[in-house]
């Protein structure tokens, strides 16, 4: 299989060599595009130096079989046409057609075959924090239909990239040798020591368009009528995101058999044993493909409601694995060229 990363030198990228690497995805030959300035970079893959080649308009696609899209959604709203032309399959991990209706939203443990409807060639990998929370309200739909979720989510540094990352970084330094932090560029305020209420811009409904992906794209990738309300912060862990969940069911649900079903379900992990202070947190979950969940009880303000916490890898399964996975299941089922 032909395989391209579009983007190959942000946090994604380098995480989609990884993943790929690591699940030894069948790669016969791998393309690497990037930017201007990162034209030229050599990275490793598989005992092998590929060179990132600067993204153009033409025939880089040609022969292509699956192109991992991840440059942002300007890049990839100029590049679609330039990318699928030739019979590729776009997995697209940006925000530019996620809420298209020719374009698939997938997250392989919730709707994979969603993924075999695609006119345009496209698959959208969804929002992040989207993605961890819906694998872990699948097996509870599937106990009784969700009606309502609110949802408070802890972002680590990490879903706003590697820049983000550094930045937080260089703040603790800053804090630790001189007392005060300097540098202040990616994140509107400081983080280090710090929570920030707002992730992406503010909407005129006074949500953000973070919390408003949460809203959308739930609905889209369950065929669902949930609705969904959201409150994304951004805290200063590094990597891995968390949230805290309040669920509300058609029908009661006995806390044994959500357990049970969330145990069982396909890339969920239970981490839940509060009496010897068992759960998931940020510090343990990042660069691990699960997505973690514990703190389940039964909620006390509503009848029909669960609460649960759950913690999870942003970068892998929160972008590069679920779009490796989507690659998987094409193979898998053989729908891809």
């Amino acid at each position: 299989m032909n395989v391209a990363i579009v983007g190959a030198s942000g946090a994604v990228g380098q995480e989609l060599l990884r993943v790929l690497s690591q699940r030894n995805f069948p790669v016969d030959n791998l393309f690497l595009f990037g930017s201007k300035r990162s034209a030229g970079t050599e990275y490793e893959f598989k005992g092998k130096k590929y060179k990132v080649a600067e993204l153009v308009h033409g025939d880089q696609f040609k022969d292509i079989d699956v192109v991992f899209a991840s440059a942002g959604a300007g890049t990839s709203k100029e590049f679609e046409k330039d990318i699928t032309k030739y019979g590729a399959v776009m997995i697209d991990n940006s925000s530019a057609f996620r809420m298209d209706d020719d374009v698939p939203l997938v997250v392989p443990e919730v709707n994979a075959e969603d993924a075999l409807n695609r006119p345009r060639g496209v698959i959208a990998n969804p929002n992040c924090t989207t993605i961890m929370m819906v694998v872990v309200l699948k097996p509870i739909e599937e106990l009784s239909h969700i009606k309502r979720v609110r949802v408070s989510s802890y972002q680590s540094a990490s879903g706003a990239g590697a820049v983000a990352m550094a930045e937080l970084q260089q703040q603790y330094k800053e804090m630790v040798e001189e007392g005060e932090v300097r540098t202040i560029k990616k994140f509107p305020h400081q983080l280090a020591y710090n929570v920030i209420p707002q992730i992406d811009v503010f909407q005129p409904n006074l949500y953000t368009k973070e919390e408003m992906k949460m809203f959308n794209e739930t609905r889209k990738i369950m065929h669902s009528d949930i609705k969904v309300s959201a409150t994304c912060v951004r805290v200063s862990s590094l990597r891995a995101h968390s949230e805290s969940v309040w669920i509300e069911t058609e029908q009661p649900l006995d806390l044994e058999s959500v357990r049970v079903a969330i145990a069982n379900a396909e890339g969920v992990t239970l981490k839940d044993d509060p009496a010897n202070l068992v759960y998931p947190m940020p510090l343990e979950t990042g660069g691990l493909d699960d997505v973690y969940v514990g703190r389940v009880r039964k909620d006390l303000a509503e009848d029909n409601g669960i609460t649960l916490w759950l913690s999870g890898d942003q970068i892998r399964k929160g972008a590069a694995l679920n779009a490796v996975q989507i690659a998987e299941y094409l193979i898998k089922v053989g729908n891809i060229k």
